[in-house]
């Protein structure tokens, strides 16, 4: 039977599987920042009704011009969208009739949309034996004879970020055969910004930058995100995409949040120490756990862990699943970072699994 492709949304899981829907669900496989919106966006929702009456900015301002502000890039360089599954639809439409590179286990929806616009992927696969490591020889081969590689850093499902060196050895080599490459930057700001490669798009035509507004600041019934290309891109992007893609009320909320350093900061903290607590207690019960380093990991254990899944849920509990992962295929699941008591509830619960297993 095969299960949802995404997190979150965990009633359609349990209606999937026949499992009648526990009173209290808390849901591990969507990984948004548990501290919910920023206080600046509650603050300003009642304001908010003015804008379902009016025709929003064809541009997406005022967020447009916040991103390429908080970004130090022009203008032209930005293309916002509604959401990233609108944006990687837009990109994949770059490639029509080509060949692309997807690095698994990854994000579904990257072959979902090149496939939909009948685009050839080959597929190359980081191995856990190696520890999800970038594959360079092997992707590098594959580069000779696409026309672009999509890779997500840091990775989702395994919160791996790869080496930087490696992603410029990666670039370098995209700009010597005529292979772009899309970064997926959803989960960099869990992270550092200054590992984001927006400032080198101008030195870097062939880099495409994709990032989310939905996980740092917990607004995923808004739908934004935008991408950072080089303005020939930019374009061409624009052509495709319906007249008023941003909604009103997205494009102020989305300006209002990138200001929020100190919003952030706390987020990654808080991100940081659960994540470094849960891979502690994971470990200690002989659990395999990814080396991540943003709000959410991957693990697995050797112990009956084919009725994990369907144990946890009757208790209760949703893990995201890895049967679309290819690498994983069902052997690891992924845990979203949440507040201090959900994180006890999963332990505790995880712990009577490991005693009776």
């Amino acid at each position: 039977m095969q299960l949802p492709e995404h997190g979150a949304n965990p009633h359609h899981v349990y209606a999937r599987l026949g499992i009648d829907l526990p009173a209290c669900v808390l849901d591990f496989s969507e990984n948004v920042n548990p501290a919910g919106p920023p206080q600046v966006v509650r603050e300003m929702w009642s304001d908010l009704l003015a804008e379902i009456g009016a025709y929003p900015d064809p541009a997406g301002e005022p967020f447009l011009s916040a991103v390429a502000d908080f970004h130090d890039v022009s203008k032209s360089s930005v293309f916002v969208g509604n959401g990233a599954a609108e944006l990687l639809a837009l990109v994949a439409e770059r490639y029509r009739g080509k060949r692309a590179i997807v690095v698994h286990p990854t994000f579904s929806e990257y072959e979902a949309t090149l496939t939909a616009k009948n685009v050839e992927v080959v597929r190359v696969v980081a191995v856990e034996a190696d520890g999800f490591k970038l594959p360079l020889s092997e992707i590098k081969q594959a580069m000779a004879s696409a026309a672009v590689l999509y890779l997500c850093t840091p990775n989702n499902p395994t919160g791996i970020m790869p080496e930087r060196k490696d992603l410029q050895d990666i670039i370098r080599y995209g700009a010597e055969v005529g292979c772009d490459i899309v970064l997926d930057e959803a989960f960099i700001d869990f992270v550092d910004e200054k590992l984001s490669f927006i400032p080198a798009i101008k030195e870097n035509p062939h880099v495409i930058v994709v990032r989310s507004m939905t996980k740092m600041y917990a607004i995923p019934g808004i739908r934004l995100g935008y991408v950072v290309a080089n303005p020939s891109v930019i374009v061409g992007i624009k052509k495709l995409a319906p007249h008023w893609n941003v909604n009103g009320m997205a494009a102020r909320i989305g300006a209002a949040c990138l200001p929020g350093e100190s919003f952030r900061q706390q987020a990654i903290q808080h991100s940081q120490q659960q994540r470094e607590q849960l891979t502690a207690f994971l470990m200690a019960n002989g659990c395999t756990v990814t080396d991540s380093v943003t709000n959410f990991l991957s693990f697995k254990t050797g112990r009956a862990a084919n009725t994990l899944y369907q144990d946890l849920l009757a208790r209760g509990i949703v893990l995201r699943h890895s049967e679309n992962f290819h690498g994983m295929d069902g052997r690891w699941f992924r845990i979203g970072m949440k507040n201090e008591a959900e994180m006890a509830v999963l332990t505790e619960e995880l712990s009577r699994w490991f005693a009776e297993n």
